[in-house]
């Protein structure tokens, strides 16, 4: 018996398809007393985990000289949306050397991408 057979996981529409080395802006809801407003994480694509929870992606970002690591659950309602600004090419799944690395060092290469003519 699995997990999944237990668990109905419904597939988030606002999530595209995300890979390690993706720049990204999550966009999440975050409750304050009786308010509740949209809170934007922009930052790299360490991990991404498939499994039979949902699974789940870690972002890293450096403000002010500290690194700041949020972990996502890809099917929570909390996650309002999920944009990708540019796609990273890097070649391995799990990127936590950056960790190590400081600022320009930490730069990633875009892929590139076929155009399609219009």
């Amino acid at each position: 018996m699995s997990v999944t057979s237990l668990i109905d996981i419904k597939q988030n529409p606002d999530i595209p398809a995300l890979f390690p080395g993706d720049t990204v802006k999550v966009s999440t809801k975050i409750m304050e007393g009786e308010r509740e407003r949209i809170q934007l994480f922009q930052g790299i694509v360490i991990k991404v985990r498939h499994g039979g929870d949902g699974g789940n992606f870690a972002v890293r970002r450096v403000t002010y000289g500290v690194g700041v690591e949020r972990i996502f659950p890809l099917q929570s309602p909390l996650v309002e949306k999920i944009e990708v600004v540019r796609r990273g090419k890097v070649r391995r799944a799990k990127l936590y050397y950056l960790r190590g690395l400081s600022a320009k060092a930490s730069r990633i290469k875009e892929k590139r991408v076929a155009r399609e003519n219009k």
